[in-house]
């Protein structure tokens, strides 16, 4: 194949959804082994409109003008720290990059940024208690996952008690409102299949949740509805951000009762999506395995980094179809050259695409029913990697073998 057929080629890839083979199960199998992979292709991020009702803080511009926008209220967070650190921090030329401000009893306030190792102190002199109950009084109360929110915004303040039950921590984290970070997942949206998303803390899951949830609302013109257990993705107060769009939000009002609310999202309220956070327990896998089966579109995350990690925590499994041990005939144990007793996938999965979210840009997309058996069977399965290039453009590798590690 010469490089303009390779590129006609890679192009309708892109365009034309239902003709890639690592997605569409419906066509005949292929052996992908034998086909040359195609070389990455790119395309321009979305071109992204921002949302009402929160001020733009800033964008990341692409060479051809297209942008992601990141939207917050700095303000209305700065208002619950002590005055002196407001100065510092509304002075930092680095704020656009503040990931959270740490009032421990004291110690010293801390601030900590996107891609950076530890904090940085913002003074020397040690937080109070009165600082702490000054804040605690901005915020309002906490609910029983010890966190709160600041009303209209995306903000989470999370708190650290001691053991008479006084605040003698926070955790106040910036919340953001960031649009045009879907393109990189846009194509999958069109299979209206459920997709779990993986990876540590902080690298942006709730972010890509509630733009998520905007797009097939506003988009694709679907019933979605969020099961919003921490006020995470809606923000606090009882009208939802402006920045899940028309979706629906339904709150929890203790964590332990989030998969009963999301049993009561389907049989209340005719979702055609539902999109929820955190999936933790084996009540809301079970819960997500009931919601799948009944033909619901489900946009979830989950606690790991790697799609090993899911297969191997028991709580977990059943969200890619469980794992068992079975045990084979001599027959079958020399033809797949392997020993008698051998692990296998249970049922079919929860969810039909799992994403590790290695990087805010760097992202791994499975066929989740053929990857967990593949490596069941100790193979790299194929995968795509997702990512950005210096000018924000996207960039997919298909077919590229999978060993956990370096990809």
């Amino acid at each position: 194949m010469g490089s303009a057929e390779a590129a006609v080629f890679c192009s309708n890839l892109a365009t034309n959804l239902h003709s890639a083979p690592f997605l569409n199960s419906n066509l005949p199998k292929l052996n992908l082994f034998s086909i040359p992979p195609p070389k990455a292709y790119s395309f321009p991020s979305i071109r992204c409109r921002p949302v009402l009702g929160s001020p733009v803080f800033g964008a990341s511009p692409s060479s051809d003008g297209t942008h992601v926008m990141v939207e917050d209220d700095l303000q209305a967070f700065l208002q619950i720290l002590p005055l002196d650190l407001r100065g510092i921090l509304i002075d930092e030329p680095k704020r656009d990059k503040l990931l959270e401000v740490i009032l421990d009893l004291g110690r010293l306030p801390e601030a900590r940024y996107l891609g950076e190792p530890g904090g940085q102190y913002l003074r020397n002199t040690e937080v109070s208690m009165k600082e702490l109950e000054d804040a605690q009084n901005a915020v309002g109360e906490f609910g029983g996952d010890n966190r709160a929110g600041i009303e209209g915004t995306l903000h989470r303040i999370s708190a650290i008690r001691s053991r008479k039950g006084e605040i003698v921590g926070l955790t106040c984290r910036v919340g953001r409102a960031v649009s045009g970070h879907i393109d990189m997942v846009h194509d999958l949206l069109h299979y209206g299949k459920s997709i779990l998303f993986v990876g540590r803390p902080g690298v942006g899951k709730t972010t890509v949740m509630r733009e998520i949830a905007r797009v097939l609302s506003d988009e694709f013109h679907k019933r979605v509805v969020i099961v919003d257990t921490s006020n995470e993705m809606g923000g606090d107060g009882n009208i939802p951000h402006a920045a899940i769009g028309g979706a629906r939000r339904l709150q929890v009002p203790e964590p332990s009762l989030q998969h009963k609310v999301m049993i009561e999202a389907i049989e209340n309220h005719m979702p055609e999506v539902i999109v929820v956070d955190e999936i933790s327990t084996e009540a809301e896998a079970l819960a997500c395995r009931s919601i799948a089966e009944r033909g619901v579109m489900l946009i979830a995350t989950a606690h790991g980094e790697r799609l090993e990690n899911i297969m191997k925590n028991p709580t977990l499994s059943n969200l890619i179809g469980g794992i068992e041990t079975v045990t084979l005939g001599d027959e079958e144990a020399r033809a797949r050259r392997c020993k008698k007793s051998v692990l296998e996938r249970k049922g079919p999965p929860t969810f039909y695409f799992l994403i590790e979210m290695r990087e805010r840009h760097y992202w791994i997309t499975h066929r989740t029913e053929k990857s967990v058996d593949m490596l069941l069977r100790q193979r790299n399965p194929l995968v795509e990697v997702r990512k950005r290039d210096n000018q924000f453009k996207i960039v997919v590798e298909r077919w590229k073998p999978y060993d956990g590690h370096d990809i």
